[in-house]
């Protein structure tokens, strides 16, 4: 521990060992967050592919035909790696051991999977009572919190959007249903997920006893349309993609080099606020008319407001205007590119980029885990493993194998 460390206090998670059987974006987000927060998190891979985030691009190309998925380096920073084929009896026997001194296990693997191989809870709990054994599912996979018709359903971001709502309430009121650009149908998931093993582990505290912690994608999404929902028992209506409905959100208008958001465009005081902006441009016309000050439909705005603005703004920068239109008062904000954000001097004041080596000599930036502790030590930066890196290491101190027989399987290429 460094001198500037030595009254620091120690991660949440130290201590705690997560097995960590899961791929693509949901599992892997929820287990760095658990990972930055101190846990073990152990990665339960295939032998021979392993996550198939490993094989998605984009691509971090090196001469020689190199290459490393950012995919994968992005949300797998700080884990260990093991390969091991659960169909082979060595190889469940070591993950059940495996299990026996472990804290949590994370599946994502879709319903019933865990089931199939003969490794589900109820086959674990004997093994470990104390197990917190969270599942991310597309509609969930538990008795314990009943079934549903889409229970068996396959899922991903695409139609986990589309299926809680936030599509048919985003992009053109002319236009088909938009997906959200990220894929937060999986980071959402996850995100709950990792309180969900937080909260549960607080139980086993308490009482020893672990859980199925069983988690929904779906029902984590629908969750973040609770303005919507509520708003939908108040009055009954269908809330839906409309001019009227975006313009009681806010504007988003073009300047010289993208585009800028302007909120709070029907408050009660945006009138005087208005006056003031049209002033400043110089349309002192009208700043005199009740239609320019804030009260008009949503199609107004779009045919009238945002091209008077856009006469405007489109000789400034983004930033120029956004800076402008604050001082007047307004709430503002700016498109910003993805370039913009990964070299974002505010971001980079609050530290909230991380760097780890890639695994092929280079190193990668990532955004880090955006909980402060502030009282507590830095999370580690560790590398995101190589496929099979700890298999030895983990397979004989904690699966219990001796070196002669993971040699042997290393031979039959199950582990």
């Amino acid at each position: 521990m460094t001198s500037g460390n030595h009254h620091k206090l120690p991660l949440p998670l130290e201590g705690i060992r997560v097995l960590d059987a899961t791929h693509i974006v949901a599992g892997p987000f929820c287990s760095q967050i658990l990972a930055d927060m101190g846990a073990e998190v152990i990665k339960i891979e295939r032998p021979g592919s392993g996550d198939n985030a490993r094989e998605r691009g984009p691509f971090i190309e090196y001469p020689g035909g190199q290459r490393i998925s950012s995919r994968y380096l992005g949300i797998n920073r700080n884990k260990k790696s093991v390969t091991v084929d659960l169909r082979d009896p060595r190889c469940k026997r070591a993950f059940e051991n495996m299990v026996k001194v472990s804290h949590v296990l994370l599946d994502n693997w879709g319903p019933g999977a865990f089931n199939r191989l003969g490794l589900g809870y109820d086959h674990l709990r004997a093994i470990n009572p104390g197990l917190v054994y969270a599942t991310i599912t597309g509609y969930g996979d538990s008795n314990a919190a009943g079934r549903g018709p889409y229970s068996n359903w396959p899922a991903n971001n695409l139609s986990i959007q589309g299926m809680s709502g936030w599509m048919e309430l985003t992009g053109d009121p002319d236009g088909a249903p938009q997906s959200v650009g990220d894929n937060v149908g999986d980071s959402v998931p996850g995100l709950w997920t990792a309180l969900g093993i937080v909260l549960a582990l607080e139980t086993r505290r308490r009482t020893g006893q672990g859980q199925h912690v069983d988690m929904s994608m779906y029902e984590c999404m629908v969750s973040h349309m609770i303005s919507n929902m509520n708003a939908y028992q108040a009055k009954g209506e269908n809330p839906g993609r409309s001019w009227d409905r975006l313009a009681t959100a806010g504007l988003a208008f073009k300047a010289k080099d993208g585009y800028v958001l302007m909120a709070g465009v029907r408050a009660a005081a945006a009138a005087a606020r208005w006056k003031t902006l049209w002033i400043m441009m110089g349309r002192q016309d009208l700043s005199e008319d009740k239609r320019y000050l804030g009260g008009a439909s949503g199609e107004f705005f779009r045919d009238n407001i945002i091209p008077a603005i856009e006469a405007w703004s489109r000789d400034l920068s983004k930033w120029d205007v956004a800076a402008k239109f604050t001082e007047i008062g307004f709430s503002m904000g700016v498109a910003q590119t993805i370039a913009d954000l990964a070299q974002c001097p505010h971001l980079e004041a609050r530290q909230m980029f991380v760097e780890t080596g890639d695994t092929l000599g280079g190193r990668f930036k990532s955004v880090k885990t955006p909980i402060r502790l502030t009282g507590c030590l830095e999370s580690r930066a560790d590398t995101p493993p190589t496929l099979g890196e700890n298999t030895r290491e983990l397979l004989i101190s904690l699966g219990g194998l001796t070196g002669e027989e993971v040699d042997r399987m290393e031979e039959e290429k199950v582990v």
